[in-house]
Protein backbone atom coordinates (compact mmCIF):
# COMPACT_ATOMS: atom_id res chain seq x y z
CA UNK A 1 0.00 0.00 0.00
CA UNK A 2 1.42 3.60 -0.58
CA UNK A 3 3.33 5.16 2.26
CA UNK A 4 4.16 9.07 2.75
CA UNK A 5 6.75 10.22 5.02
CA UNK A 6 5.97 13.40 7.21
CA UNK A 7 8.84 15.83 9.06
CA UNK A 8 7.51 15.92 12.97
CA UNK A 9 8.98 17.16 15.69
CA UNK A 10 8.39 15.84 19.57
CA UNK A 11 6.67 18.62 22.35
CA UNK A 12 7.15 19.10 25.59
CA UNK A 13 4.13 22.28 26.37
CA UNK A 14 0.60 21.41 26.41
CA UNK A 15 -2.58 23.46 26.34
CA UNK A 16 -5.06 25.75 24.34
CA UNK A 17 -2.28 28.73 23.97
CA UNK A 18 0.19 26.33 23.52
CA UNK A 19 -1.88 24.96 20.69
CA UNK A 20 -2.91 28.41 19.31
CA UNK A 21 1.06 29.38 19.51
CA UNK A 22 1.34 26.14 17.28
CA UNK A 23 -1.18 27.21 14.82
CA UNK A 24 0.25 30.14 14.38
CA UNK A 25 3.13 29.14 13.16
CA UNK A 26 2.07 26.66 10.88
CA UNK A 27 2.18 23.72 12.77
CA UNK A 28 -0.09 21.32 13.81
CA UNK A 29 -0.67 19.88 17.16
CA UNK A 30 -0.83 15.89 17.19
CA UNK A 31 -0.65 12.42 19.10
CA UNK A 32 0.87 9.27 18.80
CA UNK A 33 -0.59 6.57 20.32
CA UNK A 34 0.62 3.22 21.28
CA UNK A 35 -0.62 0.38 23.78
CA UNK A 36 -1.79 2.72 26.45
CA UNK A 37 1.04 5.50 25.58
CA UNK A 38 1.11 8.41 23.62
CA UNK A 39 3.45 10.48 22.65
CA UNK A 40 2.64 14.10 21.67
CA UNK A 41 4.14 15.96 18.21
CA UNK A 42 3.63 18.67 15.83
CA UNK A 43 3.81 18.57 12.09
CA UNK A 44 3.57 21.32 9.36
CA UNK A 45 0.13 22.19 8.76
CA UNK A 46 0.38 22.22 5.17
CA UNK A 47 2.13 18.97 4.43
CA UNK A 48 -0.61 17.15 6.96
CA UNK A 49 -3.31 18.99 4.69
CA UNK A 50 -1.61 17.27 1.57
CA UNK A 51 -1.62 14.41 3.12
CA UNK A 52 -5.15 14.12 4.25
CA UNK A 53 -6.43 15.33 1.15
CA UNK A 54 -4.69 13.19 -1.36
CA UNK A 55 -5.61 10.09 0.64
CA UNK A 56 -9.35 11.06 0.28
CA UNK A 57 -10.72 8.77 3.01
CA UNK A 58 -8.11 5.98 2.32
CA UNK A 59 -5.61 4.32 4.66
CA UNK A 60 -2.24 5.92 4.08
CA UNK A 61 0.68 4.39 5.75
CA UNK A 62 3.22 7.05 7.10
CA UNK A 63 7.15 7.29 8.50
CA UNK A 64 7.59 9.53 10.85
CA UNK A 65 10.33 11.10 10.54
CA UNK A 66 12.33 13.28 13.42
CA UNK A 67 14.91 15.18 13.74
CA UNK A 68 17.29 12.99 15.71
CA UNK A 69 16.98 10.55 13.50
CA UNK A 70 14.06 8.42 14.73
CA UNK A 71 11.30 6.93 12.97
CA UNK A 72 7.59 5.93 13.72
CA UNK A 73 5.66 4.18 11.35
CA UNK A 74 2.09 5.02 11.71
CA UNK A 75 -1.32 5.28 10.40
CA UNK A 76 -3.64 8.30 10.80
CA UNK A 77 -6.34 7.78 12.88
CA UNK A 78 -8.19 11.00 13.24
CA UNK A 79 -8.09 14.81 12.87
CA UNK A 80 -10.30 17.42 13.28
CA UNK A 81 -10.72 20.78 11.58
CA UNK A 82 -12.56 23.78 12.74
CA UNK A 83 -16.19 23.91 11.09
CA UNK A 84 -16.09 27.47 10.10
CA UNK A 85 -12.63 28.40 9.46
CA UNK A 86 -11.94 25.17 7.76
CA UNK A 87 -8.39 24.99 9.69
CA UNK A 88 -6.64 21.86 10.68
CA UNK A 89 -6.78 22.05 14.44
CA UNK A 90 -5.30 18.70 15.60
CA UNK A 91 -4.34 15.06 14.52
CA UNK A 92 -4.31 11.21 16.15
CA UNK A 93 -1.95 8.55 14.77
CA UNK A 94 -1.63 5.24 15.92
CA UNK A 95 1.51 3.32 15.69
CA UNK A 96 2.41 -0.07 14.48
CA UNK A 97 4.97 -2.86 13.50
CA UNK A 98 5.03 -4.64 10.53
CA UNK A 99 5.53 -7.74 12.85
CA UNK A 100 1.84 -7.40 14.31
CA UNK A 101 -1.52 -7.68 13.09
CA UNK A 102 -4.11 -4.70 13.47
CA UNK A 103 -7.75 -4.26 13.27
CA UNK A 104 -8.28 -1.55 11.10
CA UNK A 105 -11.62 -0.16 8.95
CA UNK A 106 -11.04 0.26 4.69
CA UNK A 107 -13.49 2.13 3.05
CA UNK A 108 -15.60 0.80 0.21
CA UNK A 109 -15.30 2.36 -3.09
CA UNK A 110 -17.95 1.42 -6.10
CA UNK A 111 -17.68 0.95 -9.30
CA UNK A 112 -19.73 1.24 -12.38
CA UNK A 113 -23.65 2.37 -12.57
CA UNK A 114 -25.87 -0.74 -11.65
CA UNK A 115 -27.90 -1.97 -14.64
CA UNK A 116 -31.21 -1.22 -12.49
CA UNK A 117 -30.27 1.97 -11.99
CA UNK A 118 -29.54 2.92 -15.54
CA UNK A 119 -31.70 0.69 -17.20
CA UNK A 120 -34.92 0.31 -15.12
CA UNK A 121 -34.64 3.77 -13.09
CA UNK A 122 -34.31 2.01 -9.94
CA UNK A 123 -32.20 3.33 -6.59
CA UNK A 124 -28.71 2.33 -5.12
CA UNK A 125 -28.29 2.50 -1.50
CA UNK A 126 -25.30 2.01 0.36
CA UNK A 127 -25.99 0.37 3.18
CA UNK A 128 -22.21 0.24 4.28
CA UNK A 129 -19.34 2.06 3.51
CA UNK A 130 -16.35 0.63 5.85
CA UNK A 131 -15.56 -3.14 6.40
CA UNK A 132 -13.30 -3.72 9.43
CA UNK A 133 -10.15 -5.94 8.79
CA UNK A 134 -7.50 -7.50 10.77
CA UNK A 135 -3.84 -8.18 9.01
CA UNK A 136 -0.24 -7.32 8.81
CA UNK A 137 0.24 -3.72 8.14
CA UNK A 138 2.05 -3.60 5.16
CA UNK A 139 -0.66 -5.94 3.71
CA UNK A 140 -3.62 -3.24 4.37
CA UNK A 141 -4.94 -2.11 1.10
CA UNK A 142 -5.79 1.64 0.98
CA UNK A 143 -9.49 0.72 0.35
CA UNK A 144 -11.49 -2.25 -1.76
CA UNK A 145 -13.74 -1.37 -4.84
CA UNK A 146 -16.35 -3.27 -5.57
CA UNK A 147 -17.93 -3.17 -9.51
CA UNK A 148 -21.53 -3.07 -8.99
CA UNK A 149 -22.66 -2.16 -13.00
CA UNK A 150 -24.17 -5.94 -12.95
CA UNK A 151 -26.26 -4.80 -10.20
CA UNK A 152 -30.28 -5.65 -11.66
CA UNK A 153 -33.23 -4.66 -9.44
CA UNK A 154 -34.02 -6.50 -6.20
CA UNK A 155 -30.17 -7.86 -6.47
CA UNK A 156 -27.44 -6.84 -3.36
CA UNK A 157 -23.68 -7.05 -2.72
CA UNK A 158 -22.86 -8.36 0.78
CA UNK A 159 -19.44 -8.63 2.79
CA UNK A 160 -19.09 -11.77 1.74
CA UNK A 161 -18.80 -11.20 -1.99
CA UNK A 162 -15.83 -8.78 -1.54
CA UNK A 163 -12.31 -9.69 -2.33
CA UNK A 164 -9.03 -9.47 -0.62
CA UNK A 165 -5.92 -10.56 -0.95
CA UNK A 166 -4.14 -13.30 1.18
CA UNK A 167 -3.55 -12.82 4.89
CA UNK A 168 -6.33 -10.22 5.40
CA UNK A 169 -9.61 -11.26 7.24
CA UNK A 170 -12.33 -9.84 7.51
CA UNK A 171 -14.39 -9.39 10.75
CA UNK A 172 -17.27 -7.50 9.46
CA UNK A 173 -20.50 -9.92 9.34
CA UNK A 174 -20.31 -11.55 5.81
CA UNK A 175 -24.42 -11.31 5.78
CA UNK A 176 -24.27 -7.73 5.85
CA UNK A 177 -25.27 -5.51 3.00
CA UNK A 178 -23.00 -3.31 1.17
CA UNK A 179 -25.16 -1.86 -1.31
CA UNK A 180 -28.74 -2.88 -3.01
CA UNK A 181 -30.48 -1.68 -6.04
CA UNK A 182 -34.21 -1.40 -4.95
CA UNK A 183 -37.37 -0.66 -7.12
CA UNK A 184 -38.14 3.21 -7.67
CA UNK A 185 -40.94 4.57 -5.35
CA UNK A 186 -44.24 4.80 -7.05
CA UNK A 187 -46.37 6.82 -5.38
CA UNK A 188 -49.88 5.60 -5.35
CA UNK A 189 -52.33 7.19 -7.82
CA UNK A 190 -55.54 9.20 -5.24
CA UNK A 191 -58.86 7.54 -5.30
CA UNK A 192 -61.16 8.11 -7.28
CA UNK A 193 -63.59 10.10 -5.49
CA UNK A 194 -67.06 8.69 -5.40
CA UNK A 195 -69.85 10.86 -5.88
CA UNK A 196 -72.45 9.77 -3.57
CA UNK A 197 -75.33 8.07 -6.11
CA UNK A 198 -77.61 9.86 -3.78
CA UNK A 199 -81.16 10.41 -5.92
CA UNK A 200 -81.97 13.86 -5.44
CA UNK A 201 -85.25 14.47 -3.40
CA UNK A 202 -88.40 14.30 -5.63
CA UNK A 203 -89.81 17.64 -6.47
CA UNK A 204 -93.02 17.46 -7.16
CA UNK A 205 -93.27 19.91 -10.17
CA UNK A 206 -95.92 21.96 -9.31
CA UNK A 207 -98.21 24.57 -10.92
CA UNK A 208 -98.92 27.54 -9.36
CA UNK A 209 -101.51 27.12 -6.75
CA UNK A 210 -104.84 27.20 -8.06
CA UNK A 211 -106.58 30.77 -7.74
CA UNK A 212 -109.12 30.65 -4.93
CA UNK A 213 -112.67 31.14 -6.64
CA UNK A 214 -113.58 34.74 -5.27
CA UNK A 215 -115.83 34.40 -2.35
CA UNK A 216 -119.85 34.61 -2.98
CA UNK A 217 -121.19 38.22 -2.26
CA UNK A 218 -124.44 38.12 -0.49
CA UNK A 219 -127.55 38.49 -1.88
Amino acid sequence: MERVSLSAERRERHGKGVARSLRREGMVPAVVYRGGSAESIKLSKKALAKLINSAAGDQVMVNLEFSNGDKKLVLLKDYQVDPVKGELLHSDFFEVSLTEEIRVTVHIATVGEPIGVKRDAGILQHTLREVEIECLPDRMPGKVEIDISRLELGQAIHVSDLVFDEGIKVLTEPGEVVVTVTAPVVEAAPEAETVAAEAEPEVAKKGKKEEEAPEKKEK
